[in-house]
């Protein structure tokens, strides 16, 4: 409300751009790392691009709160300056290879390219908040986040003031962004010799808010709790090298407990996680090197620093170049679990994954009992991915953000929770947890009740429907591989899947749709089911090689 009232507008007049120095003239020795570790940020940084695209498009001259932000996200991660941090620990390991004097370039460049609040890179407040977080990691890879140079000062600041214009939208969100923007004004006024308790208490608000006791995000994203982990992970470290107070309670437990959830559905010898509801290849403070693909590294500094405990990368480099010790203990894996909005059953190297509720927060995709299903590395089972916030085509939508793009019953063909923006559904159902599944009612009065049951190698989904529809359809997205149907399911090398119900059965291996990664979209093998009413109990049996 206070961007259209134009409060905002007011508060990101024109400004000076920053001038002079940002960063110190050089830089400390490199801490003991993994052999091959040097090498790989000496590689990484030789990659950078030599003139990042800042705007994408857009008009450079506009004022960031008037520019529409179709297509801004590509843009946005450029202008995080994520580039910082990874050319700081190339001149510490190469001292000589004038990469401080690429990174001082680089933030002249961009703060010449992007004067305060004028662009996409300053339309939102989170992106100014991981910018300043950002900065303020390179400035402490560098030991000079105690007495920034003048320019990197200025910099901050500014960051400060375009998080505060919008904070009430923020807030409004539930989602990543305050807790993006409150540990960004947190590093501000640390650096800064700022009073940190303001931005500190709103901080520990916005993760008791949106993090569970059990963990459970209000974003239900592998994705966004990465990032959210990795966030607070730096807030965090921050803290501890300025002997900050610690933050108020129950930031730490919260941190912990969304730690162990991360760590329950990342696959412990490739970092991979499963696609759930929305994300968009975030890899923020990725000082592992691991990318978006692998949260291994996340889930390891975050458990460190909130838990006491290791992970599955005792080795980590981005907890070396921290100087995070390692603790003795490691983070558990429980068979069983339940976390809002999701719960999971480990049989040796498989894991199951449904997504449930009771909803308290906005789903981002029509995904609500969808089950996702992985054998070791392989995900057997898989959830379609998001695509794009905003898509080349229309379709992309229905492909792989609607009901008929989750391994779920769907009812007479029709969206459960019609879409009513990029961001939002309407016709939340009405959800209840059972204890080895969930229960369903959507807005037209359709219900069922889905439990799982893991019997070794062997995962049997049963299905109870009721209410008055007259038809009913599931769209099993399927592995890539060799697929054959059989008169009762599928066989392939991933998985033999059988399907009986208390009615007759359609069963067809048909195209749909994945995304792989953010902006991308490829063809994906589908088992499709349908039946017509009257049917009560389908039952769906995966059996593992």
């Amino acid at each position: 409300m206070n961007v259209r009232l134009g409060f905002a507008h007011r508060g990101l007049s024109d400004w000076p751009a920053p001038r002079g120095r940002f960063l110190p003239a050089s830089a400390p020795l490199a801490p003991a790392l993994p052999d091959s570790h040097p090498r790989a940020v000496l590689a990484a940084a030789v990659a950078l691009p030599a003139q990042p695209d800042w705007h994408g498009g857009h008009d450079p001259a506009a004022h960031a709160l008037d520019l529409p932000l179709a297509a801004a996200r590509p843009v946005w991660e450029a202008s995080r300056l994520g580039a910082l941090p990874l050319l700081a620990q190339a001149a510490r390991c190469d001292p000589a290879g004038g990469h401080l004097a690429r990174a001082e370039a680089l933030l002249g460049a961009w703060c010449a390219a992007n004067p305060p609040f004028r662009g996409v890179a300053w339309a939102c407040g989170q992106e100014a908040a991981l910018r300043a977080l950002h900065l303020a990691l390179a400035l402490a890879l560098l030991d000079a986040d105690r007495d920034p140079p003048p320019a990197a000062r200025a910099l901050l600041a500014l960051c400060g003031r375009r998080i505060v214009a919008t904070s009430l939208y923020a807030l409004a969100q539930d989602n990543n962004h305050p807790v993006s923007e409150a540990a960004g004004a947190f590093a501000i006024a640390l650096l800064l010799r700022e009073d940190t308790s303001r931005p500190a208490s709103a901080l520990a608000a916005r993760v008791a808010r949106l993090v569970a006791p059990d963990g459970g995000f209000a974003q239900v994203s592998a994705g966004y709790a990465r990032l959210l982990l990795d966030v607070l992970a730096i807030a965090e470290w921050l803290r501890r090298r300025h002997a900050a107070p610690a933050f108020p309670a129950p930031l730490a437990e919260r941190a912990a407990a969304l730690a162990g959830w991360l760590h329950r559905i990342t696959a412990p010898t490739t970092g991979g996680t499963p696609r759930l509801g929305l994300e968009d290849g975030s890899a923020f403070a990725d000082l592992s090197l691991a990318g978006p693909a692998d949260a291994r590294g996340s889930v390891e500094r975050a458990a460190r620093l909130f838990a006491g405990r290791g992970a599955d990368s005792p080795e980590d480099p981005g907890c070396a170049w921290l100087s995070l010790p390692r603790p003795e203990g490691t983070l558990h894996r429980p068979a069983r679990w339940r976390a809002a909005g999701t719960m999971g059953w480990a049989e040796g190297p498989a894991m199951a994954l449904l997504r449930t509720g009771p909803l308290r927060f906005r789903p981002g995709q029509a995904d609500l009992l969808h089950l996702s299903l992985r054998d070791g590395d392989n995900w057997v089972l898989r959830d379609g991915g998001t695509g794009r916030y905003d898509p080349p085509e229309p379709w992309w939508w229905a492909a792989l953000a609607g009901a008929a793009a989750h391994n779920a019953p769907v009812f007479d063909q029709a969206e459960p929770m019609p879409r009513v923006g990029r961001f939002l559904l309407a016709n939340w159902p009405a959800m209840r947890p059972i204890p080895d599944g969930a229960t369903l009612r959507d807005a037209r009065g359709n219900r069922v009740t889905r439990s799982v049951r893991p019997e070794g190698r062997r995962f049997v989904v049963e299905d109870k429907l009721s209410g008055p529809f007259r038809a009913v359809a599931w769209h099993w997205r399927l592995c890539p591989g060799a697929w054959r149907v059989t008169p009762d399911g599928l066989v392939g090398e991933a998985a033999t899947i059988s399907v009986i119900a208390d009615a007759p059965l359609r069963l067809d291996l048909t195209d749909g749709w994945e995304s792989p990664s953010y902006g991308a979209i490829v063809p994906a093998p589908l088992l499709r089911v349908t039946a017509s009413a009257p049917i009560g109990r389908v039952t769906t049996t995966i059996r593992l090689p």
